[in-house]
């Protein structure tokens, strides 16, 4: 007997056994082109309606909604098309959820925009989609412009780059005389050879004192076939070096003007960080920034050891200075992708270990756990610990959490940084070894006992 076949029903997923939390949601479904927009099916005749993506589309979007009574929306966060849309509906008063694309995978084989955007208004109607974690105003701002100069320095190195290569075909092997040759020595070398000065023993006389390499040395380096084409390479590589020292120079300058318009926190009695006097040193910036995050945060975060003020402005221009949208630091570990990802099926542990992560945050304290290999602190001592015991990898992941939880708890709290010392730590650590080997004697039916009772263990 042949089967009937079945009515075609819409594919659409239905969730009547969950209890709705949003009842004015909408779903939204981000394109480069075009935009996919879901409502509630009372609402409209037309459910799903797609808009261009132009300024003006996107405030026609914005009215339908209002018009549908929509109060909250829900979209991906893909590349930066959000962007525009999420700043015309937040200042509408609607409240916009970004929302992670991994969380909110659709039935595999069912992709259309359609159903994507429907998808993510049935979930976010039922409360399941947790919204991305995105500063205030002023901090996007902020950030925006750090961003920037970082890209900044990464197209400038690669102006460095170019020279080093302009340099070896001429055979000229400044490289091996020199550390870095955007140094001072360097840099006085490089514009010499371009203003066509071609005497390695003038040329070596704009060594500074401070260089480990003597003028015979670098005089030796600079003997080589200075082509024409070559030359050109050079100077065309320097001017563009140059470019972007003065196009970083500007974004100092703006980045300065931003950080004078932030509101100073309210804590007087902390101490501010000291002025500084020393020399201006590469990629550093051209104001004192330390002084502008102090006024920003109210703590100095420089005085945690490995954090400079370059790293400081990383973190709090991807975090902010308020704490709250983390309930506990357990929570802000876990946002930083630093702690531990227990995945346990069954009362056994199938995998842990951190996942992995593009958070300049999360960086920015990886690469400051690095710098205290050879610190003699107490952050210092606890990285060396955790890389005799565990490899470098893992030692600059606890490292990080260990700064991050430093760094939570300072901004929550407004509590300035203390260093308990190098031997602080380590006497800590030995009066801790002491008491496990305590514990394990008793267990054993042991006791432990001092090799001299007078002067205690032996050193």
């Amino acid at each position: 007997m042949k089967k009937s076949k079945q009515p075609n029903r819409k594919n659409r997923f239905a969730m009547d056994a969950l209890q709705q939390i949003n009842l004015n949601a909408a779903g939204i479904d981000i394109g480069a082109e075009e935009i996919f927009v879901a409502v509630p099916s009372d609402r409209d005749e037309q459910s799903v309606r797609s808009f261009s993506t132009f300024t003006v589309d996107l405030h026609r979007l914005a009215d339908w909604l209002q018009a549908c009574n929509i109060d909250t929306v829900a979209m991906e966060s893909t590349g930066v098309y959000w962007i525009p849309l999420y700043e015309i509906l937040e200042a509408r008063g609607i409240d916009v959820n970004l929302i992670n694309a991994r969380h909110i995978k659709n039935v595999s084989g069912r992709k259309t925009d359609v159903l994507d955007c429907e998808w993510i208004q049935q979930l976010h109607t039922y409360g399941l989609l947790q919204p991305s974690f995105r500063p205030p105003e002023h901090i996007c701002a902020l950030r925006s412009l750090v961003r920037h100069r970082e890209m900044l320095i990464h197209y400038r190195a690669s102006h460095i780059r170019h020279m080093q290569k302009a340099l070896q075909l001429m055979n000229v092997q400044l490289t091996n005389v020199l550390s870095d040759i955007t140094g001072v020595t360097g840099m006085q070398i490089i514009r010499a050879i371009v203003s066509g000065e071609r005497d390695p023993v003038v040329l070596a006389k704009f060594r500074n004192s401070r260089c480990a390499s003597s003028e015979e040395e670098i005089a030796k380096s600079l003997e080589g076939h200075y082509k024409r084409e070559h030359l050109f390479e050079l100077k065309q590589a320097l001017n563009l070096y140059d470019f972007y020292g003065r196009q970083m120079a500007d974004c100092d300058a703006e980045l300065e003007i931003m950080y004078e318009q932030f509101d100073p926190a309210d804590d007087p009695t902390m101490p501010a960080p000291p002025r500084r006097t020393r020399q201006r040193r590469k990629n550093q910036p051209h104001f004192d920034l330390a002084q502008s995050l102090y006024r920003m945060s109210g703590v100095d975060l420089t005085q945690v050891d490995g954090l400079d003020a370059l790293s400081v402005q990383t973190i709090l221009s991807e975090i902010g200075t308020d704490m709250n949208p983390w309930p506990t630091v357990k929570h802000f570990a876990s946002w930083l992708r630093i702690a531990p990802n227990n995945r346990i099926t069954g009362g056994k542990v199938k995998s842990r270990g951190t996942l992995p992560t593009q958070n300049r945050a999360s960086t920015a304290f990886r690469v400051a756990a690095q710098s205290l290999a050879r610190s003699n602190s107490a952050l210092g001592a606890f990285y060396r610990r955790m890389r005799a015991r565990h490899g470098a990898p893992k030692a600059v992941t606890a490292t990080a959490h260990k700064l991050a939880r430093i760094v939570y708890f300072m901004l929550k709290n407004k509590t300035p940084y203390q260093d308990p010392g190098l031997h602080d730590y380590e006497e800590r650590q030995r009066l801790r070894t002491l008491l496990t080997l305590e514990r394990k004697a008793a267990k054993l039916g042991f006791r432990l006992e001092p090799l001299q009772s007078t002067s205690g263990l032996v050193s």
